[in-house]
């Protein structure tokens, strides 16, 4: 053409091409009209119906340069991207109709269709919506049945849900079927009255699995929509002068209803939308700051465990596996190898990691999440199953308690320098039976004695927490230290020197440990040993009437305790993000709803969306619609229409049967 040359095809080419207006086609490419030497496509060189007969020869030049060029620049006049635009749609809707060649194109018209949307949908409202709508034509001209279980195609983010998505979601209803998890994700993207936030666009794959998790959770299968009285139909509005102004094009779809006219389903939507967005705040933000740092375990922390890629998940799975007795102790170093860390673990991380753990029921020892010293890359840690989500289990006073008396047990026990088994076996068995803890708070005291075993608390660290308590309390305590001493069956020299230690931190005095260690020898002793036999390793047995005293002593001793710590609790401070931190979206909302539409509420922005879909609507339709939005429709309209010239200075329609809506708001209330 005039020396260009044009591949991709896709063009009417020719001298003769009527259009249903009588006129040429607009589109047509006539060889024989004049061409100019040189054209630039970047300048505004058309009118709002431009015809390729009617523009000048350098307006000419400038669209066969922008066809040769790949129809891709989006600076280019979009009145040549109409041009094009206008040859898809005589074929898809005239063509198509009658010629089997024309219908099998469809396929190809819809991808060039989302290939010029993505181009040029954010720079014409205008394109975008008429694009959108022959996609919708395109894609259902042919629709099979039972949409809802097929994949949605992708579809431009318009002032209403794509057609092709509400007859999905009709079909669903007419059959009583639940509606699916990826149906129900392309919903909440596509609808026009939910707002996503920036986590939601920026972490597409993790907004979308979290979402899932969601949905499913929450309705199983999927949600059953209601059969309201809404019938779904659709009007296309050719963009084309070559079609009669006064023509209406449709497609029908017998009695299967319009479900977006219904604002219960959209509004249970927006909860799960914002709970699946929330979780990702954090990873969000990280990532506007490390783009290509979504995969490193710094990044991975600040996501939900269960996002984690497979690696890992797999890691987290062998290391449960190897929990045969509840927990396993490693150095810390090895258990951020296995989890793929690779770079130093500041304190921020290693909170991120204890909380990533207790996401998917796996305790860490030593509990940094309640201040505990932050563990070295050399440290032995203990990592557990928690039998259940109780997140604030270890801060009620019970458990601190119980935990302090299992430190100063581990003092005394390893006083002699051997933290020997007979002592680690009564405590682990003591704190086994407590009654008084729930098993999660038992399973977290079992593996924080793991620890103790290799490194025993200090009693000098302890002795501040001792001394605020009542002295009959401090006489209980130090009486169960001697019994936890003799648990063993001896008391070494140098156990006895550090109960004196304890006795003397506890103000009791010192010299009654001689006493206080003869009275707990005095009963039954509290192990007895097993005659080796041959070719089997010395037991170990322990004395259950003698267990049974010392865990009434223990549970006595945790109760006193307790009452000193009730009022020391204290509440753990929210974690405040500085707003400079935040998204700029995240700052301004976080209620995952978009502005009603012409600054009206929910329902009657609703009911006015509904109408900008069509040109024209009868009463009748009208009053379903309104029935499905409990509105009584002469009042809903007039709201609509001094919404409409409050804001527009425009009426939205006029009429009372038919109404017509006002083709010249179209373009002012479009996102």
């Amino acid at each position: 053409m005039a020396g260009i040359t044009i591949l991709g095809g896709m063009v009417y080419v020719g001298t003769s091409l009527k259009a249903r207006s009588g006129s040429t086609d607009p589109c047509l490419i006539d060889p024989s009209l004049s061409v100019a030497r040189s054209g630039d496509y970047t300048e505004r060189q058309t009118n709002y119906w431009p015809s390729y007969s009617d523009i000048s020869a350098a307006a000419r030049r400038s669209y066969l340069n922008w066809l040769a060029d790949g129809r891709k620049d989006p600076e280019a006049d979009v009145g040549f991207v109409f041009l094009f635009f206008y040859g898809l749609e005589r074929r898809a809707i005239i063509d198509a109709n009658k010629d089997d060649a024309a219908r099998a194109d469809l396929p190809a018209i819809a991808a060039e269709l989302r290939r010029l949307l993505n181009i040029y949908g954010e720079t014409s409202h205008s394109f975008r919506r008429y694009a959108a709508e022959l996609l919708d034509w395109v894609s259902l001209v042919e629709h099979p049945s039972r949409l809802y279980t097929l994949p949605v195609p992708e579809f431009p983010r318009t002032f209403e849900l794509p057609l092709y998505m509400r007859l999905a979601l009709g079909q669903a209803a007419v059959d009583g079927a639940p509606v699916p998890a990826h149906l129900a994700i392309a919903w909440a993207r596509l609808e026009p009255t939910i707002y996503l936030r920036t986590p939601a666009t920026r972490c597409v794959a993790e907004f979308e699995k979290l979402f899932a998790e969601q949905y499913r959770a929450k309705f199983g299968d999927g949600m059953v929509l209601k059969r309201n009285r809404t019938k779904l139909k659709m009007v296309y509005r050719a963009a084309s002068s070559g079609f009669p102004a006064s023509e209406e094009l449709r497609l029908t779809f017998k009695d299967t209803p319009d479900v977006t006219a219904l604002t219960g389903p959209v509004n249970t939507l927006k909860e799960l939308v914002e709970a699946a967005t929330q979780p990702l705040e954090s990873y969000s933000r990280f990532m506007g700051r490390n783009a290509d740092g979504g995969a490193s375990l710094e990044g991975l922390l600040l996501l939900p465990a269960t996002l984690w890629p497979n690696s890992v998940q797999r890691a987290l799975a062998d290391l449960r596996a190897s929990m045969s007795e509840g927990a396993v102790a490693l150095k810390f170093n090895e258990l951020l190898a296995t989890l793929g860390a690779k770079t130093t673990f500041t304190k921020e991380r290693t909170l991120a990691l204890a909380r990533a753990l207790e996401s998917v029921n796996l305790g860490f020892e030593p509990d940094v999440l309640q201040g505990a010293k932050v563990p070295k890359p050399e440290d032995v840690v203990a990592v557990f199953v928690l039998p259940t989500a109780e997140a604030a289990s270890r801060k009620d006073s019970a458990y601190l308690a119980a935990s302090l008396t299992l430190e100063l047990a581990s003092a005394v026990a390893s006083a002699d320098g051997q933290f020997g088994f007979e002592e680690a076996e009564h405590l682990r068995s003591t704190v086994s039976n407590w009654k008084h803890l729930t098993g999660t708070q038992v399973q977290r005291l079992l593996a924080h004695l793991r620890l103790l075993r290799q490194a025993p608390a200090s009693l000098t660290a302890l002795k501040k927490r001792l001394e605020p308590l009542p002295v009959e309390t401090r006489e209980t305590i130090a009486t169960f230290m001697a019994a936890v001493a003799q648990s063993d069956g001896d008391v070494s020299p140098a156990e006895m020197k550090m109960l004196e230690k304890v006795y003397k931190a506890l103000g009791v005095e010192p010299k009654k440990v001689f006493s206080d260690v003869h009275a707990a020898a005095s009963g039954a002793p509290a192990a007895e040993a097993v005659p080796a036999k041959a070719g089997v390793t010395t037991g170990f047995k322990l004395d259950p009437a003698r267990i049974a005293a010392l865990q009434q002593d223990t549970e006595r001793v945790s109760a006193m305790l307790a009452n000193i710590f009730k009022e020391a609790e204290e509440a753990i401070p929210p974690v405040v993000v500085p707003a400079a931190e935040l998204e700029e979206d995240d700052a301004t909302s976080s209620t995952g709803t978009e502005p009603g539409l012409l600054g009206l509420d929910e329902a009657h922005s609703a009911l006015a969306r509904m109408m900008l879909s069509r040109t024209q609507w009868s009463r009748e339709e009208l009053l379903d619609v309104a029935a499905d939005l409990d509105l009584m429709l002469d009042g809903a309209l007039e709201r609509i229409n001094e919404a409409a010239f409050d804001a527009h200075d425009t009426p939205l329609f006029e009429g009372d049967d038919p109404v017509t809506v006002n083709a010249d708001i179209l373009e002012k209330v479009e996102p």
